[in-house]
């Protein structure tokens, strides 16, 4: 079922577009909501280089944002949990996948299971990097140079074009399209109302505290803005809503905390709704960019330079200082001054330079 025999193989995807046969192309997707809206670059320049039709292998959580990329044929759920083996599932899953006739799949994980069903499945060319040696399983091995591709973006987009070749200039950006009838309805099964302009927040910090503005900041630009007639919906899992609840502590009427309360596509289509957003570096910050909903994304102990918001509407607040970037979960100062320092009137400033509140 592995086969050796293409490992060092040059695959072309220079072809003139006359000869090439619609292909079948199976992604193997990130498990981060931000690495898998960025993957609609990649399905974007497949698109364009020809004729083809993309399958997404996914979790499930992952099917609505899916769902509303025009260039996804299908979503496969991934029936294994991030970080588990299960070979016996794999293999089961790989020999049905193995039925469909893909020519090629694209593995974007660098870890070693991720490669497991394509080559379970037989799928001819095998694309991803290198990562945890993933030699037998990968037949179209690219090595990875974080000098020439310091962006998540970038490195997705790679693996869609033939070994050394250039990137597209500009790259094609993510863009999400909502769901109109689910947008019609969300507002009644929430409770909300349309009177005032929504602004969303979204002080969700998953991968740790060291990424999420103080909450006692939201909540002073929350109220800064309903006092300027804006309404604020918080957006997040039912992990935020402790957090949110914070923030619209003593101003319920206005600033709606729906942490827990929605589905990722309910997200999708409410931010679409919205007249801008303030978040930190998290899946939604991609979301809204995909979305090209007006934004301020603040970063702390991430950079901007490796997975920024791909929207010219998107305002970064980074501040650099001499600790950061530490991809730290947790501030290893005890001071997470690359956040604090970052005043909510610096951020309603530059609301105002995008012409969201005046």
């Amino acid at each position: 079922m592995i086969n050796r025999a293409n490992q060092d193989r040059d695959f072309d995807d220079d072809m003139p577009e006359a000869q090439q046969a619609p292909r079948r192309i199976l992604i193997v997707g990130p498990s981060w909501v931000g690495d898998m809206v960025m993957a609609q670059s990649l399905f974007k320049v497949l698109k364009a280089a020809g004729p083809c039709e993309i399958d997404v292998l996914a979790p499930e959580w992952s099917l609505p944002i899916l769902a509303r990329m025009p260039e996804v044929s299908r979503g496969v759920v991934m029936p294994v949990g991030h970080g588990k083996l299960e070979l016996g599932v794999r293999w089961k899953l790989g020999q049905s996948l193995g039925t469909v006739g893909y020519d090629q799949a694209i593995v974007l994980p660098n870890s070693l299971k991720s490669a497991m069903i394509p080559a379970f499945a037989g799928i001819p060319q095998r694309t991803g990097f290198r990562g945890e040696m993933r030699y037998f399983l990968i037949n179209d091995m690219r090595m990875l140079s974080k000098r020439r591709l310091p962006m998540t973006v970038q490195r997705f987009v790679a693996l869609g074009k033939g070994i050394n070749r250039p990137l597209p200039d500009p790259l094609p950006w993510p863009r999400l399209v909502a769901d109109a009838a689910n947008q019609r309805t969300l507002p009644d099964k929430l409770g909300l109302s349309l009177e005032r302009p929504a602004i969303a927040f979204m002080p969700g910090a998953e991968y740790g505290p060291a990424k999420q503005w103080p909450l006692p900041h939201f909540a002073s630009l929350a109220a800064e803005l309903v006092e300027r007639g804006f309404q604020v919906w918080i957006l997040g899992s039912g992990k935020d809503r402790e957090a949110a609840d914070i923030i619209a502590s003593d101003q319920e009427a206005h600033v709606i905390n729906l942490c827990g309360r929605t589905e990722l596509g309910d997200a999708v289509d409410l931010l679409a709704l919205c007249r801008a957003a303030v978040t930190n570096d998290s899946g939604l910050m991609h979301v809204a960019a995909a979305l090209d909903l007006p934004q301020i994304a603040i970063f702390g102990s991430s950079t901007p330079q490796h997975t920024p918001p791909l929207s010219d509407r998107a305002h970064v607040i980074y501040l650099g200082i001499e600790c950061s970037p530490c991809f730290k979960r947790t501030c290893p100062l005890g001071h997470t001054r690359c956040l604090t320092e970052i005043a909510p009137q610096r951020v309603l400033a530059a609301l105002d330079q995008l012409g969201v509140t005046t």
